[in-house]
């Protein structure tokens, strides 16, 4: 049976930075769910802080051009294949175009 100073000390381990609960809980002997109880009572009886959700964080937005600015590229060739559409702009490189169909037909 632990004591309650143990327990407490327990818990405030498993709220310094970097720690991960499930470590600490093997380390000491114990598993996750006592140690999530013991903080649940400890915040509640006020000897440890409360838990405070931490603002979340973003990846920065970089914008290289405006969204008007960019344009989908014009669809200037349609291949039908039985019930298969290819579609494709004129930039395609032509033996990429005859693997594709290949493909295709052989798909069917």
């Amino acid at each position: 049976m632990r004591s309650e100073a143990e327990k407490a000390r327990i818990a405030a381990e498993s709220l310094l930075p970097g720690a991960q609960i499930s470590e600490v809980a093997r380390k000491h002997g114990a598993i996750r769910w006592q140690i999530y109880d013991w903080r649940r009572r400890f915040r509640q009886q006020g000897m440890l802080p409360p838990c405070e959700a931490s603002p979340p964080t973003f990846a920065p937005l970089v914008v290289e051009r405006a969204l008007e600015e960019r344009q989908a590229p014009a669809i200037k060739l349609e291949i039908a294949i039985g019930d298969v559409v290819l579609r494709t702009d004129t930039a395609i490189h032509g033996e990429q175009l005859s693997r594709l169909i290949r493909v295709l037909r052989a798909s069917r």
